[in-house]
């Protein structure tokens, strides 16, 4: 990282930058094209590692570029406040933001994915006692990305 006074490296405070977003975007490579679509997240941590859990329809451009390249990066980030300047070059905003890498794993397992979507409804709602229908797990394709290489930035 170019500016290491902007970097955030305590995993409390990466874990913090996270609580604060609602929407990540995932960035995928489609035959050699970069693609990136904003999803709502929830995330788990054990230890060092992160992992991003998403969801989506069983069938799409998403989908279908995931199973022949699974390798991504997230990002998420959030402004907290606009900077002003005499010129527009002394413009800035104070932000966090978190980026990693990795491979997306679809989930089979029904009690992974009603697991990996309690986890987004926590990340969206701060509620974790939702119920999933064995026909809407069905339905739903469920993502896992392990993050092992990520980084946060605050200024």
């Amino acid at each position: 990282m170019r500016r290491k006074n902007r970097e955030v490296t305590k995993l409390t405070e990466i874990i913090e930058i996270i609580n604060g977003c609602k929407v990540c975007r995932l960035a995928m490579v489609d035959n050699g094209q970069p693609y990136v679509v904003p999803l709502n997240f929830g995330y788990r941590h054990d230890d060092s590692v992160i992992t991003i859990f998403l969801h989506c329809a069983n069938e799409g451009r998403k989908t279908e570029i995931l199973k022949q390249n699974n390798h991504v990066c997230i990002e998420m980030d959030q402004m907290k406040e606009l900077i002003s300047g005499e010129k527009g070059c002394d413009y800035s905003c104070y932000f966090e933001s978190f980026i990693g890498t990795g491979q997306a794993v679809f989930l089979d397992d029904a009690a992974a994915k009603a697991e990996a979507l309690q986890a987004i409804m926590k990340q969206q709602t701060g509620r974790d006692d939702f119920s999933f229908d064995q026909q809407i797990l069905e339905q739903t394709a469920v993502i896992a990305v392990e993050l092992h290489r990520y980084s946060g930035k605050r200024h």
